[in-house]
């Protein structure tokens, strides 16, 4: 499995703004007790599942209000966790992939200077169809034929291999602010263009409507999917897993996506899932550091945990344990960690 971690890069943000966003953030943060009492949490539709199970087991045994979950994909809950300190601002944000550094430098302008990130499990992305329906089975090299922008545009699938059905090729897929849309982009188009005989350089999803953008709602995806049975669509295995009655999942490169294939390395498409936290919202808006406690438990992200239930695939026993430290310790996010 791969760790998520990026390569190390400087980041420049003039001092001035800082300073600036500083003070902003330092009003913003005082006023911020008497606004609201509930913890705001905004991200990622794949870990949406996740933060509200783990919100409603939260709200059930202690003392604290439930918190507040919204699905907005990683992308926009990033620009929203960003945009300052304040409690019209949300104190977490889940990602379905690893925060960016131009993320991180767009935190530190606007006053979002200390920020903990914590890693939840793994997912693998899938390519799924209605159960029932054609069996798929590729490679990520067809895939990259198939979907990219650079390539030849096939029409039917088996343009893209003999082998393969002669089906229209139709992509359901979620958008560009969507995590999920990153990691696909980065583990199937990046990874595998060279052998795809494609250009990698500036390499994306087709516009020209064989992959089709059906938002954030996975439910919504099935629908269509129930509507074109020849049609397949992008999902986190933890939405296949919860919903194999309904859809099933193409092989790829040979491999099946099961939870056991993808907590050991052998499944292609796989990504860490994450959440960040606001250390100036910690301590003033209450149960923050209490409610990471627990997303970061045994009792919820172990083994042997509720959300593993839901699909999750927990990390190995050592990165478990640094990822419930970095929580514990309140460890905070550093240029170097890009």
């Amino acid at each position: 499995m791969g760790s998520g971690k990026i390569e190390p890069r400087s980041i420049s943000v003039k001092p001035n703004s800082i300073l600036l966003a500083a003070v902003t953030a330092l009003a913003a943060t005082a006023a911020m007790a008497q606004t609201r009492a509930e913890i705001r949490i905004v991200g990622s539709s794949t870990v949406f599942p996740f933060s509200t199970a783990v919100a409603e087991q939260f709200g059930r045994s202690t003392d604290f209000p439930t918190p507040v979950v919204e699905s907005t994909g990683s992308g926009g809950g990033f620009k929203l966790f960003c945009d300052g300190v304040g409690g019209d601002t949300p104190d977490m944000t889940n990602a379905s992939r690893r925060m960016k550094a131009t993320e991180f430098e767009l935190c530190a302008s606007n006053g979002v200077t200390d920020i903990i990130e914590s890693v939840i499990g793994y997912d693998g992305i899938v390519v799924a169809n209605i159960a029932g329906g054609p069996q798929f089975s590729l490679t990520r090299a067809q895939l990259v034929i198939a979907l990219a922008e650079q390539g030849p545009k096939p029409q039917f699938w088996n343009e893209v291999d003999p082998s393969l059905p002669p089906l229209p090729i139709e992509v359901l897929g979620p958008p560009p602010s969507s995590g999920t849309r990153d990691a696909f982009e980065e583990l199937v188009l990046h990874e595998a263009c060279e052998e795809a005989g494609i250009e990698c350089e500036g390499i994306s999803i087709r516009e020209d409507g064989a992959y089709v953008e059906a938002g954030e709602n996975d439910n919504l995806i099935v629908s269509k999917l129930q509507a074109n049975p020849n049609a397949i669509g992008i999902f986190g295995f933890s939405f296949l897993d919860q919903n194999a009655d309904v859809i099933q999942g193409a092989m790829i490169d040979g491999v099946e996506p099961t939870f056991e294939n993808i907590a050991d390395g052998a499944y292609p498409v796989s990504r860490l899932l994450y959440y960040y936290i606001k250390l100036a919202h910690v301590d003033v808006i209450p149960g923050i550091i209490e409610f990471a406690t627990e997303f970061a438990s045994e009792a919820a992200t172990g083994d042997e945990g509720y959300l593993v239930d839901k699909g999750l695939i927990p990390l190995q026993e050592d990165d478990f344990a640094a990822n419930a430290a970095r929580v514990a310790n309140r460890t905070i996010l550093t240029a170097a960690d890009f």
